[in-house]
C-alpha cells in the first residue's frame, strides 16, 4: 500500500477537515500489510491520525484513515449516538465503536450503512440512507444527501478542492508528513 493511495483517497482527513476516509487496496500478504500500516502509523499517529485495516477479504484490504479526536466529537452528536445504539455500539467509547464496526464488517456480507458516521457524513443523511436506500435523496456527492443539500454541496466542493491541492503538492514532492495537519 503506497502513500500515494493515502493522498489520493484521504486528503481531507490528512488536512484535518474530515474525520475519516476509507479506501480499498490490493492485499497479497497480511504480514506485509501489517508492516506497512505500522510504518504509516509511526508517521501519522504523532499528527493525530490512525490507519487501520477494517477488513481483508478476497485479496483486498479495506483501510480506514481517521482522526480519533474528531471521531469522538462526531459520535457525541445525539442523533449519531441514537443510531449507533440501535446497532449495538457503545457510542461513549470511540475505540470500542471502531472495534464493533470491524466486527460488523467481517461478520456481514452487506456493508453496515452506519459507517457513514465514521466518515463525517451528517447523521440525518446516514439515517436517510438507512430508511430510504438509494431513493428519495436530494443530491449525491461523497454520499447521498437527504438533509441539508446546500451545506452538503459546499462540503463536497471543499473536499474536492482539498484533494486536488494535495495531489498537486504530492506531485511536487511534499512528503506525507508535510501534507498532514497536526490535530
Amino acid at each position: 500500500m503506497s502513500e500515494d493511495l493515502l493522498v489520493r483517497h484521504c486528503s481531507p482527513t490528512l488536512a484535518g477537515i474530515k474525520t475519516g476516509n476509507l479506501f480499498s487496496c490490493p492485499c497479497t500478504s497480511r504480514t506485509d500489510l501489517t508492516k506497512e500500516l505500522c510504518r504509516l502509523n509511526k508517521k501519522l499517529v504523532p499528527k493525530g491520525i490512525r490507519v487501520l485495516p477494517l477488513r481483508v477479504r478476497r485479496g483486498r484490504a479495506l483501510i480506514y484513515v481517521y482522526r480519533p479526536h474528531a471521531l469522538e466529537c462526531d459520535l457525541a452528536d445525539q442523533r449519531a449516538r441514537a443510531l449507533l445504539l440501535k446497532y449495538g455500539y457503545a457510542p461513549e467509547n470511540p475505540y470500542c465503536c471502531v472495534v464493533h464496526l470491524i466486527r460488523r464488517l467481517c461478520a456481514e456480507e452487506e456493508f453496515p450503512h452506519e459507517i457513514g458516521l465514521f466518515l463525517s457524513y451528517p447523521p440525518e443523511d446516514v439515517l436517510g440512507f438507512i430508511q430510504n436506500g438509494a431513493c428519495k435523496h436530494k443530491c449525491v456527492g461523497c454520499w447521498k444527501v437527504y438533509g441539508d443539500e446546500q451545506t452538503a454541496k459546499n462540503t463536497f466542493e471543499k473536499y474536492d478542492m482539498c484533494s486536488k491541492a494535495y495531489s498537486r503538492q504530492w506531485l511536487r514532492g511534499k512528503s506525507i508528513e508535510q501534507l498532514t495537519v497536526a490535530g
